[in-house]
């Protein structure tokens, strides 16, 4: 009897095909301290990846608080700046950078934050089987890999169907929020959003956005303004 299921190794390049991440893992040596607070603070602070379980953000925070999602914190100082300044929201961080995720947590101890929850996963199986849907206020995704080269833009995180999961994941008038430092990447993100029917463009005078307040000035963006390097916010509002 002949079947039409294809050679192994032919399944394993189509699944690899389909399974394309955003990122790569860059670990990275993390500092006693950092370690130390992986091992202590991420027990309480952390959020295992279930596939089955979806969150329950009211029980999670103990309060009904607008959450904030945001994918790729890096080393953590943009989002325990906003976690402090804004107790009245809850905030969950996707970083799959371990480094990243001890000082974060350090941040949290030291701030002594507790609307903060973090999470060291892919953030796009995050938002497909953890996340309930109408669930999130605003999605963060400040300073993403441009991914430069033409070959690999397949590996942008912002693409059509990545803004079709977050339509399903922000509640009505939920807002997506980027900010990137490559011109093209945000020239790339205003094509793929001014393409989707479901968002709306929030900026006074289109495309782009001025800084919000809330969004913190980093090190890194402070230094690139020194040498003329420009700054791109991108805020769409699902309609």
């Amino acid at each position: 009897m002949t079947t039409n299921t294809p050679p192994k190794d032919e399944a394993q390049t189509a699944t690899h095909r389909r399974e394309i991440k955003s990122f790569v893992r860059r670990e990275g040596r993390t500092t006693p301290a950092q370690e130390r607070a992986l091992n202590e603070l991420l027990p309480r602070y952390g959020i295992d990846y279930d596939a089955n379980q979806q969150l329950n953000f009211t029980a999670l925070f103990g309060n009904t608080n607008p959450v904030w999602l945001e994918i790729g914190f890096g080393m953590g100082h943009s989002l325990a700046t906003m976690a402090e300044q804004m107790p009245e929201i809850n905030f969950i961080g996707i970083e799959v950078h371990r480094p990243g995720v001890g000082s974060l947590l350090n941040a949290v101890k030291e701030k002594q934050l507790t609307n903060i929850r973090v999470m060291s996963h892919d953030a796009v199986e995050v938002l497909k089987h953890m996340i309930a849907e109408k669930s999130l206020a605003r999605v963060l995704l400040f300073f993403p890999d441009p991914w430069h080269k033409s070959r690999h833009h397949k590996r942008r995180i912002v693409q059509a169907a990545f803004m079709d999961l977050l339509a399903t994941r922000l509640v009505q008038n939920g807002i997506f929020h980027a900010a990137t430092d490559w011109e093209p990447y945000a020239q790339w993100m205003i094509e793929v959003l001014s393409a989707h029917a479901l968002y709306q463009n929030m900026a006074t005078h289109p495309p782009f956005s001025d800084k919000p307040s809330y969004r913190p000035e980093t090190k890194f963006e402070r230094r690139g303004q020194r040498l003329g390097h420009g700054v791109w916010d991108i805020i769409y509002s699902l309609r």
